[in-house]
Order: C-alpha cells, then structure tokens, then sequence
C-alpha cells in the first residue's frame, strides 16, 4: 500500500490565524473563546470568534490553502493535484442573507441577488481547485462534524489507490450564523459560560469558526522533493450508527465498529496509540459515550484530550483542527490540553497540562450528529 504523508498545514482558529500560533496558545492552556453578541436579535453567547465579527467562508478557505501551500514548499501547482475540501454548513450564511433580503422586500426577482450558483456546497471546494490551479479530483464532503476526517480520509485514498500523488485536504467551517445560533439553542446544546469537555459541570458545545488544510503526498513524492513530514496516515475508520438525528447511539457500538476499523487497518493494537484526540464537545451525551467507548476499547489507559475548550466546537472542520493539533503533538512529543477541565467526571487519563511524552501513534475522533463517526490513526 502507498504511503500516505503530511507535508504542509495550514490552520485558522479562533486560538491564532496561524497554525504555530494556535499551538503555542494550546499549549499555554489559552482560549479562543470569549463573549460575543454577533446578532443584535440573539443574546450574547460564548463563541470561538476568529476576529470580532463571523468570518466569512471564502476568506477562511484562501487563508487556509495558501497557509498550507507555503508550509509545504509548494510554489508552482501540480495540475492532477486532487482537492478534497469539506464542510457541514458550507455558504449557509450567503443563504440565510439571501433569505433575509427576499422578506425584506418580496417584490425584488431572486435573480437580483447576484450569482447563488456560487454559493451551492460544493462551490467552496471548487473555488479552492480554481485558486491552486488544479484540475484534477475535487471533492466536497459534507459529514456533519466528522467532515474533517472524512476528507482526509478520501484524499488519502485517492493517493493509495494510485489516482493522485498529492492532495490538498481539508474542512473549513465559518457557522457562526442566526439561524445556527437558533437551532443549538433550540435544543439546548449551547453552553452559557465556555466549553468544558469531560468535565463533571460541562454546559454544552461552544460554537467556533475556523479551518485546517493539509497537503498531502505519496511517500515517493514527499521524498523526491526532499519535503519536511509532519507524519505519516496509518488509516481510518467510517461508520454511522443509523440511530437518530442528533442523538449518539447509547451503546456507541457503532463509535466503537469505526475505532476498530481504524486499528485494523493501520496494522495496529489498542496499546500501541499513545494519544487519542478526543471529539470531546463538552455535551452532557458525547463526552458521556465517547467516555465509555474509549474506557471499553482502551483499558490499559491511554492520554486524552480535547480542544474545544481552546477553539470552541468549529462543526465540519473540528476533525481537520484536531488532526493538525495531533500532528503537532507527534512533531514535539508534546501532550496538548483539555483546556477548561476543572473536575473531570470520567476515569480517563485526561491531559490537564501541556506535558513532554513519547508519542509515536495517534488516533483522532469525530462524532458528528445523524451518528456520523470516524476516527483516523497517524505516525511520526
């Protein structure tokens, strides 16, 4: 099987508009997450905020492709380049503004309101081939909050299979949204105060924008071009529990069918993970299952951390973030923390501090609602 590399990341969270600067916030135990009102019909809410004001999805993406080109030593473009660049809630915002202009005023033709073409799911993705110049594979998928693996999962495949030697993959997330804000409340997800995974007085999920973009390359290719490795991708997992709309299936078998799956291809045992990088919303349910599912398939105890509590819950790009922050985690030996983490509720060796420690695999979860589940396992 062709080996899969990491060669560049470009990351935006609400912890740094660099990848470098998120991490050195991470490890310091900082947050991203503060008290804002970005709709005067909404209350103020907790929220991972890039800048003062929604980012726009566009801008996150260039930002992120281009970060990731330059970390990867990439100048000129290769045209049979695959893009693989997901979302869950893509150009909702362009949506929900179209919307509001059309009750605004009824009698204006939706024609008027420039070209909506553009803003389909699937455009991000493809504004992303058109900005690097390739034309070959372009994929856009959308798996509520395990988006971010699946896309890294897919762009690895292409590259095992032999239809490509290099990929840039990824999900970017900008759902900081009326209607988004609307819809958690609704359910009573949000948190008031901040995100505290696994923690015994957890509130629920803050909301959070942002992006990872990674470049992806044979082993062969990465070596030609005497690229610098962040890691290598071992394989992954995906499944879906077929349960409910928003619920995790109470037995997490399904969650657990998906880790499984990841190990075995990756040739590996559960003893050999070093680290797992939880999904870890912060939710009274998934920090509940995911909890249980790691216990059940991890006995022998295993270091656990989410960062949500930094970067709030960024939705379809939260598997992308966790990946890149396990990736650095493999390139410094360094544990990243559960920021936010007072008392922790669960029997997990959950990582309360940035702390030195031989880290030679990693697993990383995402469990999105409709029971969307992955997990994927890297190397240095």
């Amino acid at each position: 099987m062709v080996k899969v590399c990491v060669t560049g990341i470009g990351l935006i969270s609400a912890l740094g508009g660099s990848l470098e600067d998120s991490w050195r916030n991470l490890l310091a135990g900082k947050s991203g997450i503060l008290l804002h009102q970005p709709f005067p019909e909404i209350t103020p809410l907790p929220l991972g905020l890039i800048a003062q004001q929604p980012s726009e999805l566009p801008m996150l993406t260039q930002m992120a492709v281009a970060s990731a080109l330059q970390d990867a030593g990439l100048v000129s473009h290769a045209a049979d380049c695959a893009v693989v660049i997901g979302s869950s809630r893509s150009y909702q915002a362009s949506w929900e503004m179209l919307a509001r202009q059309m009750y605004e005023d009824a009698a204006k033709p939706v024609s008027s309101f420039g070209n909506w073409l553009d803003t389909l799911p699937h455009m991000n993705a493809i504004a992303a081939a058109r900005q690097i110049s390739a034309s070959g594979i372009v994929l856009a998928p959308m798996a509520a909050c395990a988006t971010g693996i699946w896309s890294i999962a897919q762009a690895a495949l292409l590259i095992q299979t032999g239809q490509c030697q290099q990929a840039i993959a990824g999900a970017v997330e900008a759902p900081i949204t009326p209607l988004t804000l609307a819809g958690f409340q609704q359910m009573g997800a949000l948190a008031k105060t901040g995100a505290y995974p696994f923690d015994l007085h957890r509130e629920g999920l803050v909301l959070g924008e942002g992006a990872a973009v990674f470049v992806l390359e044979s082993a062969e290719l990465a070596k030609q071009r005497q690229a610098k490795v962040y890691g290598e991708i071992l394989g992954f997992g995906l499944t879906n529990d077929a349960y409910h709309t928003n619920s995790p299936e109470p037995e997490g078998k399904s969650a657990i069918a998906a880790i499984k799956q990841c190990l075995e291809r990756s040739c590996l045992l559960p003893a050999d993970i070093d680290y797992i990088h939880a999904h870890g919303t912060a939710t009274q349910l998934n920090d509940r299952i995911e909890s249980m599912v790691i216990q059940r398939l991890f006995p022998q105890g295993v270091a656990v951390s989410s960062t949500k509590g930094s970067t709030g819950h960024t939705l379809g790009a939260s598997g992308a973030l966790g990946v890149a922050f396990s990736l650095m985690a493999l390139k410094h030996q360094i544990l990243p923390p559960c920021v936010g983490l007072q008392q922790p509720e669960f029997d997990l060796d959950i990582v309360t501090a940035a702390r030195l420690s031989k880290i030679r695999q990693v697993l990383c979860l995402s469990f999105g609602f409709g029971g969307q589940n992955a997990a994927i396992a890297l190397t240095r």
